[in-house]
């Protein structure tokens, strides 16, 4: 039987042959002590690339996230932050646990963003009946989604009137970069950098659509870096000879970033796919993830297609909104049997496609 379909998440990607390569041609050293060359080396790419004085390479965008909102924020603050953000819903209270940072969760909106006027409603007075509001976190791309880059600037804007500090979660914001440059007829690594410039600090993941194995990076001042390092060592620490996934990160900046677009591509013909069926409601994407809602009776089944997808070599995950994730595993036979597997569950023939 030929190898899965994987299309859980771009997090499921193997090292491919050139990143393999670089790895085992890492020189390496002792981060710890800061003298691992080829950590030094990512850390100094990535921060020229966004337009930083420094970057901290941490193990996983958790940490990256964690390091950030603690290096803004004290004891007794407080960031605003969406509902279904990463760093608010899905990283285990980390700042609230281990920082006694509070979060002041706002509804995104259906595109993702907050409301300008409710992040302003949300800024505190200075008064001790209050935690103090300190910092403004964002994502983008956030459930696939890309945030206007004019939205992206209001938002910023307003923050840095209201004196608070800006943090982006940015794990996949080499996607949105991609999907923003299609737009505007421009280079990727332009646009990442157009991004970034207007937020304090930013967190790239290198584990998810870049393909590394492991690892991402905090960038921002020299002075929030330090203040990050401290914290990452109370965290667990640096992780001694580094280098090895140090040297597949600063590989999938030299060599992942425009095929990302394949990845988008691939999402918009998995959804031209499953137009038609009548018990799907299909989320057109607008980069690497899809979301497909089970309607009506349909979500009583939405296990038995699971099962039936596994059954047929295709993973994928949800309950009665299923995500499908496409990356650089995945290839257009891979697509076409992922479609043709839903189609036989609901016993619907035939594709669609542009």
């Amino acid at each position: 039987m030929s190898a899965p379909v994987d299309l859980r998440s771009d997090t499921v990607t193997q090292p491919t042959a050139g990143m393999r390569a670089a790895m085992a041609a890492a020189p390496l050293g002792d981060d710890v002590f800061g003298d691992d060359p080829s950590v030094n080396a990512l850390q100094d790419k990535i921060a020229a690339m966004l337009g930083f004085e420094a970057a901290l390479f941490v193990p996983t965008g958790t940490q990256g996230n964690l390091c950030a909102i603690l290096a803004h924020c004290q004891r007794g603050d407080e960031y605003i932050v969406g509902q279904m953000q990463h760093c608010y819903r899905w990283e285990g209270g980390g700042a609230a646990v281990f920082g006694s940072v509070q979060p002041q969760p706002l509804d995104n909106q259906a595109d993702g963003s907050l409301a300008l006027a409710q992040i302003e409603a949300a800024i505190k007075p200075d008064d001790p009946h209050f935690a103090r509001t300190r910092l403004l976190a964002l994502e983008n791309t956030i459930g696939g989604k890309l945030l206007p880059m004019a939205y992206v600037e209001q938002a910023t804007q307003l923050a840095q009137r209201k004196g608070l500090s800006r943090h982006l979660d940015g794990a996949r914001l080499f996607n949105a970069a991609v999907a923003q440059a299609a737009q505007a007829g421009s280079d990727p690594r332009a646009e990442a950098r157009r991004i970034a410039q207007c937020f304090d600090s930013v967190s790239v993941c290198f584990s998810k659509g870049l393909g590394a194995p492991a690892g991402s990076a905090l960038c921002g001042s020299r002075e929030l870096i330090a203040r990050a390092r401290r914290i990452r060592k109370m965290a667990g620490g640096a992780m001694r000879q580094a280098g090895f996934i140090a040297a597949a990160a600063s590989y999938a900046l030299d060599h992942h970033i425009d095929r990302l677009a394949e990845d988008h591509a691939l999402a918009r013909r998995l959804a031209e796919g499953l137009g038609g069926i009548a018990e799907l409601q299909v989320e057109p994407p607008q980069t690497n993830i899809l979301f497909v809602d089970l309607v009506g009776p349909a979500q009583e089944r939405s296990a038995a297609l699971l099962d039936h997808l596994a059954r047929e070599g295709v993973q994928a995950t949800g309950l009665y909104r299923l995500r499908f994730v496409t990356h650089l595993d995945v290839d257009a036979a891979g697509v076409e049997r992922a479609v043709a597997a839903i189609r036989r569950f609901f016993q619907v023939s035939g594709t669609r496609h542009a």
